[in-house]
């Protein structure tokens, strides 16, 4: 591996410490070349447009659409010395289903879905299911993530039925569970920390990576609370990967071995707030989500099928209908 030029680098903003980019712009003699992304169909957008980037961060099912469509680069992992740290440690990734082998990505990320919530609005214990956001005292201050798969998923597994079912009689019961929820919401919002922060949430649907994240900005940690529901909780990870024509592979390369440097993944943990799957890394992560363990994603964990799955087109756009008709509803 080396360097090829300057990285340009595209991921959700505020999602590496500034200290970690400079310290590998220092050690390289390098720029990092930053863009964002609000959302996976905003990256797919910007990457069908024709932008090229060196480094992106596809989710799961987004990294296994990309591997099919032949628009990443295959990593070597002998060439990486830190990748061991996260295959030896966590071998769902050695042959994740979304990328074979882990031939062209390696995970940055992993995290759940729950629910979080103001313990000095609804008390100090929830019921530990997703039944929850439905609770009277709550009415009216509840938001779920304005995200197609996680608030269909919600429902679907309040229903005991698959994440990302496309069946129509299973979205039937999904929509009208949703209708249900309905007159509980203030509205859809992914900025689930700040709206509890402020008090425009007392109860959210929320990833636990911001949640954790939450923990360093609120003056009093012990007015909130995070849970994962018995009916089950998404998972989810979100990707290194390096476009088939990104303009500095190598530069890429060695980028993704500097962020894999147990040093790095600890600094960037505590300024995330979302566990990075390298070996002995964990108890950073124990140590600052201590007041949510619900927040903590386990090996094992990784292997309970609950993560989005892609459909064909027809289910595709089944889901993208049924998510129309909840937001309008």
């Amino acid at each position: 591996m080396k360097i090829d030029g300057d990285l340009v680098y595209f991921n959700w903003a505020d999602f590496v410490d500034p200290a970690v980019f400079k310290g590998f712009e220092r050690e390289y003699g390098v720029k990092v070349v930053q863009s964002n992304f609000d959302s996976m169909e905003g990256m797919a957008a910007k990457l069908n447009a024709g932008n090229r980037y060196d480094i992106i961060f596809p989710t799961a099912k987004w990294a296994e659409r990309l591997v099919q469509g032949h628009r990443l680069r295959r990593i070597d992992h002998s060439r990486l010395r830190n990748a061991d740290a996260v295959l030896s440690r966590y071998d769902f990734f050695t042959d994740p289903w979304y990328d074979p082998g882990s031939r062209h990505t390696l995970p940055f990320t992993m995290y759940k879905t729950g629910i979080g919530w103001r313990k000095d609005k609804i008390g100090d214990e929830l019921s530990g299911s997703w039944d929850d956001l439905w609770l009277p005292r709550a009415m009216g201050r509840v938001f779920v993530l304005d995200d197609r798969d996680e608030v269909l998923g919600l429902a679907a597994l309040k229903r005991g039925l698959d994440v990302s079912t496309s069946d129509e009689d299973d979205l039937g019961e999904i929509t009208a569970t949703l209708r249900s929820l309905r007159p509980h919401l203030r509205g859809f919002s992914s900025n689930s920390y700040n709206n509890l922060l402020t008090g425009d949430a007392v109860m959210t649907q929320a990833w636990s990576g911001d949640m954790a994240a939450m923990l360093n900005q609120a003056k009093d940690q012990s007015v909130f609370g995070f849970e994962v529901a018995e009916e089950g909780a998404p998972l989810n990870s979100d990707c290194y990967a390096i476009p088939s024509d990104a303009p500095h592979p190598g530069t890429a390369m060695l980028f993704i071995d500097y962020m894999l440097r147990p040093e790095n993944v600890r600094r960037n943990i505590e300024y995330i707030g979302y566990p990075m799957p390298v070996g002995g890394t964990e108890d950073t992560y124990a140590a600052l989500v201590e007041p949510f363990p619900a927040c903590v994603v386990f090996s094992g964990d990784l292997k309970d099928d609950l993560y989005f799955r892609n459909g064909d087109d027809r289910a595709e756009r089944a889901r993208d209908t049924a998510w129309t008709r909840v937001k309008a509803s």
